[in-house]
């Protein structure tokens, strides 16, 4: 895959530039576009990935099932599509919007700044997984249930994007009712 970047954004969430993506990534880590998308198989079942030790920042940390950062002239929604087959190896359907306003800002153990304006979507696998080690060190198809759950009662050991995104109480009925096919 070629060399990524951020688009950073001002503060009218405007694109304003773009910095190589590992180098934009630091403990004052700039405003940009970024997206999150909960991944759901033809059980219900949500993928939950654990983020490789290669990865900058929140290495090992059990998050949603893909991440990442649109190109410039690039849709999100082909941007989710693009990191799902380069992280997952899988094609993806069904895009939904459950959380398109959302946006944080998380410091890492290491000391590394998310700073992102990320929409949230789902959608459905269709294709088999064959997730790329430099992404991915683990996963695990789960119970929604069972994952809500666990990120309340140990928030600490999930990416903070994933427990922020479920802590909207909007957000967290549209997970569900794409989980159970509504």
């Amino acid at each position: 895959m070629r060399q990524e970047h951020v688009i950073l954004l001002n503060e009218q969430d405007q694109p304003c530039g773009t910095l190589e993506k590992y180098t934009a990534h630091t403990a004052a880590t700039l405003l940009h576009s970024a997206f999150s998308c909960w991944i759901f198989n033809e059980q219900g079942q949500l993928l939950v990935t654990r983020r490789s030790l290669h990865k900058k920042a929140w290495p090992g940390v059990w998050t949603n099932s893909v991440c990442g950062h649109p190109q410039l002239g690039e849709t999100t929604e082909a941007a989710i599509v693009r990191r799902a087959r380069f992280e997952l190896g899988a094609d993806i359907s069904d895009l939904t919007p459950v959380y398109p306003d959302f946006r944080y800002c998380a410091t890492d153990p290491s000391g590394i700044v998310e700073n992102e304006v990320c929409p949230v979507y789902t959608a459905h696998i269709v294709s088999q997984l064959q997730p790329n080690a430099d992404e991915v060190m683990d996963y695990q198809w789960s119970n929604l249930e069972d994952v809500l759950s666990g990120i309340d009662a140990t928030p600490w050991a999930f990416s903070p994007w994933m427990v922020m995104q479920v802590a909207n109480n909007k957000a967290r009925e549209l997970l569900r009712k794409f989980a159970n096919g509504n």
